[in-house]
């Protein structure tokens, strides 16, 4: 058993030595004459779950500010598919390991990617040991045989990482996915255990495109294929009413918030009050580079929480805490992670933030400063599950 002791760190509002015990935390309160394999000294540090991000595209990070400042359709059809189509096994490797790069360094553990050419993503998140839920995309105008391909790749899926990495089966949206195919994907995941992941409702051509095909609206037409359940991620859900909100509550569906993307993308604003009051699961993502353009789960929070009390017109809606738990446990539940929390027998996955940063100074209240105020900066220590990611100081 591999064990790291991290000592003189603020867990809550005392300083203590905390102890982890192969991939688990063992202890919160480890004795002074706790020995371990390995031991950091987290003086002036404060310990606070790590991000886990719901949604993304890693190797779009190669076409950050490729197409800026444009509508969706537009952005997907004149710009992003034909860059794309052009894209190596190679250049998926390289975007990839640009991508998590950056996710570790702003304090990212997890994350859920929707791509072409997963083995490269595959090989790149298992290099730095990043968790991972990597999607097999399926798109109606890949041939049968590249369906056929995918979906033996899920049949015989053998993770070579020791449960850091898993497969969903990602439809990428009703516009790209025909029926046949949503169903056929639903059955597929539901037969392996597998999470569906999904684009929902993103734009408001969206909806009236799906009104027009199939005389209703997005979300009440994937209820209608028996699509929707509480294995499906659906990412963006901005255009959606009460009742559809009370549909995806009840199916359990998760839903995957990505509000610089959609800010930036105009798509939107995410209807959070009405989500959150038909009782959905609310998680954080960043969509991809090429749209957001960075993918700072930090920085996410503080604009869900901005966005949604500026759209309520409440200050008091989505308070530090109900932030920081979108883009940490909830994420982490979401995917059945035994993590996103600093506890006992949990798994060690974990940031440790400085407190001697002028960001986080003076420290009325941890939790506020980290979302309201903080930086990537003031990430010193990235841990997951027992092992060091990166550490900046030390």
């Amino acid at each position: 058993m591999r064990s790291l002791l991290i000592r003189h760190t603020r867990y809550g509002d005392k300083t203590t030595d905390i102890l982890v015990v192969d991939g688990r935390f063992a202890s919160l309160s480890a004795s002074a004459g706790t020995e371990a394999d390995e031991t950091i000294d987290a003086t002036g540090t404060a310990i606070l779950p790590p991000f886990y991000n719901t949604h993304t595209h890693a190797a779009m990070s190669l076409l950050r500010g490729y197409a800026d400042d444009m509508p969706l359709q537009r952005w997907l059809n004149e710009y992003i598919w034909p860059y794309e189509n052009k894209m190596t096994a190679a250049d998926i490797r390289e975007g990839s390991r640009l991508a998590i790069r950056e996710m570790i360094q702003t304090g990212t553990v997890f994350f859920s990617d929707m791509y072409f050419e997963i083995g490269e993503t595959i090989a790149v998140a298992k290099e730095f040991g990043i968790r991972a839920a990597i999607g097999v995309t399926f798109v109606e105008s890949h041939s049968k045989s590249q369906q056929e391909e995918k979906l033996d790749m899920l049949r015989h899926w053998g993770d070579p990482t020791n449960g850091l990495i898993t497969l969903t089966v990602a439809p990428h949206a009703i516009y790209t996915v025909g029926s046949n195919l949503l169903v056929k994907c639903a059955e597929v995941a539901r037969s392996l255990g597998m999470k569906l992941h999904i684009h929902l409702s993103e734009t408001r051509k969206e909806v009236e495109d799906c009104l027009r095909e199939h005389g209703t609206t997005p979300v009440r037409y994937l209820d209608s294929l028996g699509f929707l359940g509480p294995d499906v991620i659906a990412a963006h859900v901005v255009h959606v009413d009460e009742e559809e909100a009370a549909i995806l509550a009840s199916r359990g569906v998760t839903i995957a918030h990505c509000p610089c993307s959609n800010l930036k993308l105009a798509s939107g604003i995410f209807p959070y009050r009405l989500l959150h009051d038909a009782g959905c699961r609310i998680t954080l993502g960043t969509d991809g580079d090429s749209s957001n353009n960075n993918l700072d789960m930090r920085e996410e929070m503080k604009f869900a929480a901005l966005l949604a009390k500026a759209s309520s017109g409440d200050p008091e809606v989505m308070p530090a805490d109900e932030a920081l738990a979108m883009a940490t446990r909830n994420g982490a539940a979401a995917f059945g992670i035994d993590a996103g929390v600093i506890q006992e027998g949990k798994l060690a996955d974990a940031l440790l933030v400085r407190l001697d940063d002028v960001r986080m100074q003076p420290c009325h209240n941890l939790v506020s400063n980290w979302v309201y105020a903080a930086g990537s900066s003031c990430i010193d220590t990235v841990i997951c599950n027992g092992k060091i990611l990166m550490r900046r100081n030390g």
